[in-house]
This record gives C-alpha cells, sequence and structure tokens, in this order.
C-alpha cells in the first residue's frame, strides 16, 4: 500500500493576510462579495488562493473579513481558528504619511512582555505589506488589525510564554507553507536533506525548530550545515549516524531538550513531557533543599523553574544553574549516544547548547563548545 503524501497547509500569516486583501477589496468596491482572494507568499514564490468565510462592510471606511486557518496534515491546535482583518481606509497627504500601511495586533494576537509589541514578526509583516500595497491608490493609508478571537485561549496550550509572547498567539514563520511537520512524510524529507549534507559535512547542527535555526544564524553557524529536526529528534540521530556524521550539536531550547536527559527522543508535548520531572530529579541529585524542589515541581513551565534558579544564584551567590542544567546536559549527550548506538550500532559525538525564552546560550558543554569552535572554524 503506498502512503499518500502528506498535504501542506498555510501558516498563520497567510489567512491574517488574506483577511485583509479581502477587507481592503471590499472597501473599494463596495460590494461584500468575494469568495477567495489571491495571495503572493512571497516565500516560497507562489500565488494561492485563500477561501473568504464572511466579509462585511462596517462603516464606509471600515471594513472586516474572517479566514479559517488550515495547516493542511500537520497537528496544528490552530487548525480552522477564524483569523479576522479589520481595514480601515484613509486619505492623506503624500508628504506628510510616514505608514501608508500600519499594521495592529488585535485581542488574541499576543505580545512581547519585553517591550509591548505585538507578536506579528518579520515575514507576516512583509506578507500584510507586499500583498496591500499594490491595491492601495498613491493617497491613501490603511490601518489593519489583525484579531484571533481564540487566540487568548489556544496560547495556553503553547509555549508561547516560555518565549515572553502573553495574551495570545503569535503570527510567526519564515515560509507561507505551514509543512506537516508531525507526520511520517514529512520524517522522510527530513531524512534526506539529512543525507545530503551529510555528504558534505561530518559535523551537523540538529536545531528543533525556528528558534534554534534563526539564533544558529545569528551565532555564524552556516545553514547548509544546520538540519531541523521538529521533534523527530529519535530518528534524526539515528539516520544522521546510519549516513556516516561523526559529531552531532543540538541547539535547543531548554524546555524541549531537557526531554531526551529523561529518555523521550519523540518531544511532541502530545506524545510525552516529564520536564518539570526531569529538572526536579537532577536538582534533587545536586542537593537542593526539599522546599525549593517542592516549588521547582509545582512550576507551570520550564523557563519559570529556570528563573527560579536563577534567583538562588544571585541570593546564595552559588551556581545552581551551572550545576542543575550542566548535568542534565551531561545527561542529554549521554542518552542520545547511548540511543545512536543502540539503534545503529554507531558511535556519533554529541555535545548540547541549550538557550532561554529570550535565545540567549546559557550552558553549553565542553564538547559542544570544542563542537562550535570547529564549525566556525572552518567557514
Amino acid at each position: 500500500m503506498i502512503t499518500p503524501e502528506p498535504l501542506c497547509g498555510y501558516t498563520l500569516p497567510v489567512f491574517a493576510c488574506a483577511s485583509a486583501v479581502a477587507a481592503l477589496q471590499c472597501l473599494h468596491q463596495d460590494v461584500p462579495s468575494l469568495s477567495t482572494v489571491s495571495i503572493d507568499l512571497i516565500e516560497p514564490a507562489k500565488i494561492v488562493d485563500i477561501p473568504i468565510q464572511q466579509l462585511v462592510l462596517l462603516k464606509t471606511n471600515t471594513a472586516l473579513a474572517i479566514t479559517h486557518s488550515d495547516p493542511g496534515d500537520n497537528l496544528d491546535l490552530t487548525r480552522n481558528t477564524p483569523v479576522w482583518a479589520m481595514v480601515e481606509l484613509g486619505e492623506f497627504s503624500i508628504s506628510d504619511a510616514s505608514e501608508q500601511i500600519v499594521i495592529l495586533g488585535g485581542a488574541g494576537v499576543g505580545h512581547n512582555i519585553s517591550n509591548g509589541e505585538a507578536a506579528i514578526y518579520s515575514y507576516a509583516r512583509r506578507l500584510l505589506q507586499e500583498n496591500l500595497k499594490p491595491l492601495l491608490n498613491f493617497n491613501e493609508q490603511i490601518k489593519v488589525t489583525i484579531i484571533l478571537p481564540e487566540g487568548r485561549q489556544l496560547a495556553t496550550r503553547t509555549s508561547n510564554s516560555a518565549f515572553g509572547i502573553v495574551e495570545g498567539l503569535s503570527l510567526l514563520g519564515t515560509t507561507g507553507v505551514s509543512q506537516p511537520l508531525s507526520v511520517p512524510g514529512q520524517l522522510d524529507a527530513y531524512r534526506e536533506e539529512l543525507q545530503k549534507k551529510a555528504a558534505q559535512f561530518s559535523c551537523l547542527v540538529f536545531c528543533v525548530g525556528e528558534n534554534g535555526l534563526d539564533l544558529a544564524r545569528k551565532m555564524g553557524i552556516p545553514p547548509q550545515q544546520t538540519i531541523k529536526t521538529a521533534n523527530w529528534l529519535g530518528p534524526m540521530l539515528v539516520a544522521a549516524a546510519i549516513a556516516g556524521v561523526e559529531s552531532i550539536l543540538l541547539l535547543g531550547y531548554h524546555g524541549k531538550l531537557i526531554k531526551l536527559a529523561g529518555g523521550i527522543f519523540h518531544t511532541h508535548h502530545h506524545l510525552a513531557d516529564g520536564r518539570l520531572e526531569i529538572l526536579t530529579a537532577h536538582c534533587a541529585n545536586i542537593g537542593l533543599p526539599t522546599s525549593v524542589l517542592q516549588e521547582i515541581f509545582a512550576c507551570t513551565t520550564a523557563e519559570a523553574a529556570l528563573k527560579i534558579l536563577r534567583s538562588l544564584d544571585k541570593d546564595n551567590q552559588k551556581n545552581w544553574v551551572d550545576m542543575v542544567y550542566g548535568a542534565i546536559a551531561y545527561r542529554i549527550e549521554e542518552r542520545s549516544q547511548a540511543y545512536i548506538f543502540n539503534h545503529s550500532q554507531k558511535q556519533v559525538q554529541v555535545g548540547s547548547m541549550l538557550f532561554d525564552r529570550d535565545r540567549q546560550i546559557f550552558l553549553k558543554t565542553e564538547v559542544a563548545d570544542r563542537l562550535f569552535a570547529e564549525i566556525c572554524y572552518s567557514i
């Protein structure tokens, strides 16, 4: 039996953009009857048609359009969630205008607790700008407000708060296509990419998601040497060994990689968790008092537990973070190497670098430090 190819959908920014385009076209045509709009995804260079679920002219200069998210064959909690865009149209003297398109985050769109800015990132803003601007007359200005009515509720089921995004979802990503990361067909695609890169490099850098890939780029790691694993860390580690990779640098958010220290090699939260249990066990083994162990165990996120350890460092002038996470990182490496050997009978050296919600590396092992230096030296 042939396994069907996984169906790709589109990322949340695409539906926000489609809603905004439909609302603007409604204002220009004064006829709220659009059923689809065409969107240039930019990344990739492709035009797609997005269905419009509802469209209404609220007043002469304001329209609201609604789409429903469709991520394709992907375990995505935003499936079928409504995405609203309210567009307000005005006219101005072009010499006085600073921005022709103003983009705002409304209810359900998260904001960054460090600066209060809406969690609408560069790809989403570029998508909106490049699809809306050709539709505007020279003297027109619009204000686009993206609203996610279910965003605040859905955000409680994500790791957004661990990265400082609160009260809603992010319009995140670098592409308009939503790859089905959680189905076997995508694992095959990842393995194919890995084999190509393993033919060029003896050391690869594994990143679970976009945050790790972005940080790797900023650290100067060549993109051709990085591999996005999604949650398939176990199968990807084994595939790397079979492909002849000699060493792997794991670069990831501590709340994800900590699972490996507990022997969990598929890191999707739908399948297994145990982050706080693993962290509490290591804290106990290091010798932290029971009251602190209870406080850490009761945390809702790994980031909150890290904050407790950092506060202890400050109060007691001890480096509990390094001691606890150093032990965890060592365990990550040990268990990863054992997992690889058990499934492939091959020896592969593994190093680990952990970052926090601010995308700051706060723990790297000696092995990781050496591998990173070798990668950067070879550039």
